[in-house]
């Protein structure tokens, strides 16, 4: 947490120091248009925008859709901005969109996910957590508390950070994990996640990867067969499961804190293209895992778009 907090000081105090010159930043991004989580992204880059003076456009396909979104780093890429801001959710399939965008001398900051594979592209730094790492460390926590037998569930199948998530739990648990593959849908996940229970009685811990859209539901999938005994955890926060949390009927929340996501690589930006200033290495926004004493607290922060 050290190297964070002096980079968000570092960023706030040279983006207050002088007056910025007038850039235009592009933020590329995979989030679906339904889902919560990239409101907070999109919220902190447009915070980075006002304090530091530069223009920022936020882009995304409306699907989780690695075709449009490397169409949208290309035609950013022909505007020829100060900066990019792009997250990478998959390699194979944007890398030569991203490294195009390196080749035209376009200074790039990754974000979110793509950790392990952005320095390879030319990404300048990461801003994000190690998807990995935080699953595991996810999987000890609830194998410490008593879990038994495990399942995660994906509502975005093909996001390799996601994937991530997944093989980082089933090390951190101990042993093998069942995959529940959904679509990015809340009445689905919790139709797939009572289904999963009743067909294993035996299931006892559950790790959604997304607060809003899966961990939601599956507290109320729980909830409605009255499994009081099952140990639930989400990556992300959301107001309402972070009161699940809060209340008992969760186990903890996995914060990357995505506000920071996106403004960080944005005053890091307007910072280079005003005065060529630039971090020396990634910056971790994450893991830290919200439990009950805490949970209470950020829940009015998660509700304004900011946690």
């Amino acid at each position: 947490m050290t190297k964070l907090k002096t980079a968000v000081a570092a960023a706030a105090l040279m983006a207050f120091a002088a007056p910025a010159l007038a850039q235009n930043i592009i933020v590329v991004a995979h989030g679906q248009a339904n889902d919560p989580f990239w409101s907070v992204v999109k919220n902190g880059a447009a915070l980075a925008g006002e304090h530091t003076g530069a223009s920022v456009d936020f882009r995304a396909p409306e699907v989780f859709d690695m075709v449009a979104m490397s169409q949208l780093i290309d035609a950013a890429v022909n505007q020829a901005p100060d900066g990019l801001v792009v997250s990478i959710p998959d390699a194979d399939a944007l890398g030569p969109s991203i490294r195009r965008a390196v080749e035209a001398g376009i200074p790039v900051i990754s974000m979110n996910s793509g950790a392990d594979v952005a320095a390879e592209m030319g990404v300048l730094l990461h801003v994000g957590q190690s998807e990995y790492d935080a699953g595991v460390a996810a999987g000890q926590r609830l194998a410490e508390i008593g879990g038994t037998k495990a399942i995660c569930v994906n509502h975005e199948v093909g996001n390799v950070s996601l994937d991530q998530r997944c093989a980082g739990f089933a090390e951190g648990f101990g042993q093998a994990v069942q995959v529940v593959p959904t679509q990015n849908d809340p009445t689905e996940v919790q139709s797939r996640v009572r289904a999963a229970l009743e067909s294993d009685p035996e299931v006892d811990t559950i790790l959604a990867l997304g607060a809003s859209l899966a961990g939601e539901p599956t507290v109320a999938a729980v909830e409605a067969l009255g499994r009081d005994d099952v140990h639930i955890a989400s990556f992300d926060l959301s107001a309402g499961f972070l009161q699940a949390v809060a209340d008992g009927k969760a186990t903890f929340a996995i914060d990357q804190q995505q506000y920071l996501q996106g403004y960080l690589p944005v005053a890091f930006l307007a910072l280079n293209a005003s005065y060529g200033l630039m971090p020396g290495g990634d910056v971790p926004s994450g893991p830290n895992l919200v439990g009950q004493d805490s949970a209470a607290q950020v829940i009015d922060l998660s509700a304004q778009g900011i946690r």
